[in-house]
This record gives C-alpha cells, sequence and structure tokens, in this order.
C-alpha cells in the first residue's frame, strides 16, 4: 500500500500541474479578451479649439481635460485651430469630434451663407452655450479714433483669416460701409497686441471673452481705449440685419486705464460635435463639463465661464441640439425649443 501510494503521489501531482496549467491559461485568455474589450470601448476624441491666446484655446484644453478626467473610457485631445469658422468646418467633415463655433457662423453655414463660401455646414450639431463673445477694438488712448467709422484708412488686426473674429468685423464694417476703405490684418490675438504696441497697427479687433490677456498685455505698455461699438449697430440697423448679435456691456475697471464702462455687440460661443458623435458620448460629455466639480474647474481656468451654468446651457443656440444634449437638457429640467429639436 506504501509503494502503491509512492507511486501514486506523482502521477497526481503531475495532473494537478497539467490541470493548473490549463486554467491557468484559460485565466490569461480570458484576463486578455476583458482588457481587449476595455481597449475596444475607449474613445479617442479630437477637440477643436483655438489660435494661442484665445479664449477658444483655454476652454477646449480646460473642457477636454475635465472629460478625460471624469471619463476613463474618454481621451480627448485639444486641436489648435484658426478659429470658429474652421471648427465649423472640421466638425462638418468629421476632422474633429467636439469644437468651439460662434453662433452666427454655425447659423449662417448652415443655410450657405457664409461670406464667400456657399457650402451648407449642416453636419453640425449644438451640445450647449458656453460664454458670450463681446467684439472688442482696441485703439491707442491718444489716436483720436472714437468711433468704428474713424477707422477709414487705418490698418486694423482682424484676428486670424476665416475665424469667427476676422468675418464678424467684416461683416460689421461691411455694414457700415467701411470695408473697403481701411487696410485689414489677418493676425491672431497675440501677434496683433504685439504689433500694435510696436505701431504697425492703428487698432485690432476680437471677439472674445473678456478679460483677454492680449488686450491686458497691450494696455500694460501702453495707454489703449476700448470703442463704443453698439451705438453705431443701433443707428446702422446691424442688429436687425444679423439677429444672433445682441448688446453686451464691458464693466469700467476690466482692462487697465478703462474708466467707464463700454457698450458693444456680443455672439455667442457654442460647445458643438459632429452629428456622427454618438448620442451616449455626447451625453457623458456634457455630464462632465455641466457637474458642479467640471463647472469649477472651468470657470477657475478663465473668467469668461462666469456664465456658465445649467440654466444658461440653451443661451443663444442657432441650430439643432445633439440627440445626446436633447436628453441631458431635458434631464436638467429645460424646456428645450422645437426649432432646436434634431
Amino acid at each position: 500500500m506504501e509503494r502503491l501510494l509512492t507511486r501514486l503521489i506523482p502521477l497526481v501531482a503531475v495532473a494537478a500541474l497539467l490541470l493548473a496549467l490549463g486554467c491557468s491559461s484559460d485565466m490569461d485568455e480570458d484576463a486578455g479578451q476583458a482588457a481587449s474589450g476595455a481597449k475596444a470601448q475607449k474613445r479617442y476624441l479630437a477637440f477643436g479649439g483655438g489660435p494661442t491666446g484665445g479664449t477658444f484655446n483655454f476652454f477646449a484644453n480646460k473642457m477636454a481635460s475635465v472629460i478625460a478626467d471624469a471619463h476613463g473610457h474618454l481621451e480627448v485631445s485639444p486641436k489648435g485651430a484658426g478659429g470658429s469658422v474652421e471648427n465649423l468646418r472640421s466638425l462638418n467633415n468629421d476632422a474633429v469630434d467636439l469644437g468651439i463655433v460662434y453662433s452666427g457662423d454655425a447659423f449662417l453655414g448652415r443655410t450657405g451663407a457664409l461670406p464667400g463660401d456657399p457650402a451648407h455646414y449642416d453636419r453640425v450639431r449644438a451640445l450647449a452655450f458656453l460664454y458670450g463673445a463681446p467684439a472688442q477694438l482696441v485703439v491707442r488712448a491718444d489716436s483720436g479714433i472714437v468711433s468704428a467709422r474713424d477707422l477709414k484708412g487705418r490698418t486694423v488686426a482682424i484676428g486670424n483669416p476665416g475665424s469667427g473674429a476676422a468675418l464678424s468685423a467684416e461683416r460689421f464694417l461691411n455694414h457700415l460701409g467701411l470695408w473697403e476703405s481701411l487696410t485689414p490684418k489677418g493676425l491672431g490675438y497675440t501677434q496683433a497686441a504685439t504689433d500694435f504696441v510696436e505701431g504697425r497697427l492703428d487698432a485690432f479687433w476680437l471677439l472674445v471673452g473678456y478679460p483677454n490677456s492680449a488686450i491686458i498685455e497691450a494696455a500694460a505698455r501702453v495707454p489703449v481705449r476700448l470703442v463704443d461699438l453698439h451705438a453705431e449697430a443701433v443707428a446702422s440697423g446691424f442688429y436687425e440685419a444679423y439677429p444672433f448679435y445682441t448688446e453686451v456691456t464691458i464693466p469700467a475697471g476690466t482692462y487697465a486705464g478703462q474708466d467707464a464702462d463700454v457698450a458693444t455687440f456680443q455672439d455667442a460661443s457654442l460647445w458643438c460635435a459632429s452629428a456622427d458623435m454618438g448620442e451616449e458620448t455626447a451625453y457623458d460629455c456634457l455630464r462632465a463639463v455641466y457637474s458642479s466639480e467640471g463647472l469649477e474647474a472651468i470657470r477657475m481656468a478663465h473668467s469668461a465661464a462666469r456664465d456658465m451654468a445649467v440654466s444658461s446651457g440653451l443661451r443663444g443656440i442657432s441650430i439643432p441640439l445633439h440627440p445626446g444634449a436633447v436628453r441631458f437638457w431635458k434631464e436638467q429640467g429645460l424646456d428645450i425649443p422645437e426649432a432646436l429639436l434634431p
């Protein structure tokens, strides 16, 4: 019996070893399949922002990190861009998944009415209002330029070519009959501020949340003044011609040397998505950004986010919402106008 046990023990040990190896192989295979499944569910999203120094850039960078931090299955990469219209085109062509677009450009692009571009950008959907983007015209305090009409014969930076800023400048100045009488320069805000301070520009135009870093930099080096654009907009019927613009006031003290409120007009900056984005993905992005933690992080990143809130989520939207946005905003108790339904 003892000899029999001695013979059996090695056989049992070998069998146990083979069984263990088989189980280990099965477990490794199961683990590999699980890891492969998790990897397959990871989604990579491109987020169209804006030029260096612009508010689009700040928002895209921060929102990308907020989304990625909240949802491990989403990896969001912010992409530099020329601005609103470039993002509109990229979203329509699925070159990016998310992007920031001015409401006016989104509306005109959808209807084929962008200047010099008859294409219909109808594959872009809105997710939410982000912030108001006031038109800001900066001149030297001693320049004698007190209204937009004084720009005749002047050299003016208007933002990057194709950007929302550049198109708004052309739209407004064309409406006033001034466009052909000045020299526009397609420069980003940071370069425009430098050229302005160094005397190569008479003025520079921005369409951006306040306070803006480029204006702060210019005002720290030379005395500047913001020009009232609202008065000319009212007198010329600009608001009637372009109803997506509204009046806004930039408070006194926003910039060095600004002793009084300045009235101007603003567009709404919209967070948009490609129409091809899945409903669940869009919904998850909104949940991350409009959580209390998400909103706090974005407000800390840029003061233009001060108006971001669930209650203002549908403000200024001019194109249909993404289905994921419809689901999210309904859950938040907001009434969605029929015109915004996809």
